[in-house]
C-alpha cells in the first residue's frame, strides 16, 4: 500500500451545474487534468467533494464515473465516515470494492467521543472494511482529535495502514512518526505543511491545491520526498498567497472559485454553503498570477 499512496492524492471536488446537479463533464476534465498532471492517486467522495450534501445515489454515481474515467490508470482512495459508527458499517457493506484500494474514514464528528470511544469505532471499521483503512483526523471539523497515542494503538490493527493527519500539530505528528510501526503512513492534510512535515517523516499528502495545481504541486512533493527541499520551498512559497483564500469562506468553496477562474468548473456549492463573494472572487482574481492561469500547472 506504501508504494500505492505516497505522493500526492487529489480530493477531488465534485462540481456542480447552476442547478446543483452533478456536472460530469466537468469531473471528467477535472479528472483528466489531475491525472495528466501528475499526482499518485484520486481521492473520492472527501470533505472537499462536499460528501455530506451528496446523496447516497450521488455517492454512488460519483464513484462510478471517477472509476470509468480512471480506467485503472491510478488508485482510488474512497471518502466513507459517519457520526454513526453502524451507519459507516452499513455503508461500506454497501459499497463495491472492486477498484477501490482504500478507503479514508474520518473521526466520528459531533458526539465529540473519548478516546476509547474513538478506538473501539476504527476497530470496528477495520475489522469490517475489505480494503485498507486510513484514519482521518481533522480537529477542526469534527470538534476532537485523535491524539498520538490512540493513533499509534490503532496503527497495530492489522486493515489500518495510514492516518491523514489534518490537526497542524506538528508535535503530535512527531510522536506518530517517532513511534510508528515501519509499515504505516503518515499523510499531510495541510498542503502548505506537508513539505515541513515530509522532512520529519510524512510519505505525501491528500491536497485540495492538486485539484487547480496538479503538475506544479505534485513537482513540490516529489522534490521534498527526494530530499530536494530547496526546490520544494521554492514552489511552496508560489502557493503561500492563493492558500489562504481557500478557506477563508469554507472549503470548497475557494478551490472552486480557482477552479471556475481556470474554466475547468463552476463554483456552485451546495447549501449551507454559499459561491465564492464578490470580495473572494476578487482576491482570487488579483493574487499572485498562479491564481489565475488558464493552463494546468
Amino acid at each position: 500500500m506504501r508504494s500505492k499512496l505516497t505522493g500526492v492524492g487529489v480530493a477531488l471536488v465534485t462540481p456542480f451545474t447552476p442547478e446543483l446537479t452533478i456536472d460530469f463533464p466537468a469531473l471528467k476534465q477535472l479528472v483528466e487534468n489531475t491525472i495528466e498532471g501528475g499526482v499518485d492517486y484520486l481521492v473520492v467522495n472527501g470533505t472537499t467533494a462536499e460528501a455530506s450534501t451528496l446523496s447516497p445515489e450521488e455517492k454512488k454515481k460519483v464513484l462510478n464515473f471517477v472509476v470509468e474515467v480512471n480506467a485503472e490508470r491510478l488508485p482510488i482512495v474512497y471518502g466513507i465516515g459517519a457520526n454513526n459508527t453502524q451507519h459507516v458499517l452499513d455503508l461500506i457493506e454497501e459499497t463495491d470494492f472492486t477498484h477501490i484500494s482504500a478507503i479514508l474514514t474520518v473521526s466520528p464528528y459531533y458526539n465529540k467521543p473519548s478516546q476509547e470511544g474513538i478506538y473501539a469505532h476504527y476497530c470496528k471499521v477495520a475489522d469490517a472494511s475489505p480494503v485498507p483503512v486510513m484514519l482521518y483526523n481533522v480537529p477542526g471539523r469534527t470538534g476532537s482529535n485523535i491524539c498520538s497515542a490512540t493513533t499509534l494503538r490503532l496503527a497495530q490493527h492489522p486493515n489500518i495502514f495510514a492516518i491523514k493527519e489534518a490537526s497542524g500539530d506538528l508535535q503530535q505528528c512527531m510522536e506518530i512518526v517517532r513511534e510508528k510501526p515501519e509499515d504505516f503512513m503518515l499523510i499531510s492534510g495541510d498542503d502548505l505543511l506537508t513539505v515541513p512535515m515530509i522532512s520529519i517523516g510524512t510519505e505525501g499528502v491528500i491536497s485540495v491545491l492538486a485539484n487547480a495545481y496538479p503538475k506544479k504541486f505534485s513537482s513540490m512533493i516529489h522534490d521534498a520526498l527526494e530530499g530536494n527541499f530547496a526546490a520544494a520551498s521554492e514552489h511552496l512559497k508560489d502557493f503561500l498567497p492563493v492558500n489562504d483564500y481557500l478557506y477563508v469562506e469554507s472549503n470548497p468553496v475557494g478551490i472552486k472559485e480557482v477552479l471556475r477562474q481556470m474554466g475547468v468548473c463552476g463554483g456552485d456549492v451546495r447549501l449551507p454553503l454559499l459561491a465564492a463573494s464578490e470580495e473572494l472572487q476578487q482576491n482570487i482574481a488579483e493574487t499572485y498570477p498562479i491564481a489565475n492561469q488558464k493552463v494546468i500547472v
